[in-house]
């Protein structure tokens, strides 16, 4: 079963990422993360099959931060 962008969201909040409030428009949610640089901006819908580059982009972003 895919995973979805709700699970990313979940991912990177457990991980200390917040979203940015007004950081997204419509079905963009974008999040941050004090030794991030820079923002992961997911699109699609929470309830949305996420995509491979969606996966990949999150996983670097918690694996930057764990450093």
């Amino acid at each position: 079963m895919p995973r979805k962008i709700r699970e990313l969201v979940h991912d990177l909040k457990d991980s200390g990422f917040y979203e940015i409030s007004g950081g997204g428009k419509g079905s963009h949610r974008k999040l941050t993360h004090a030794r991030y640089a820079g923002a992961v901006t997911l699109t699609g819908k929470s309830g949305d099959d996420a995509k491979a580059y969606q996966k990949k982009q999150v996983k670097q972003a918690i694996e930057a931060v764990k450093i």
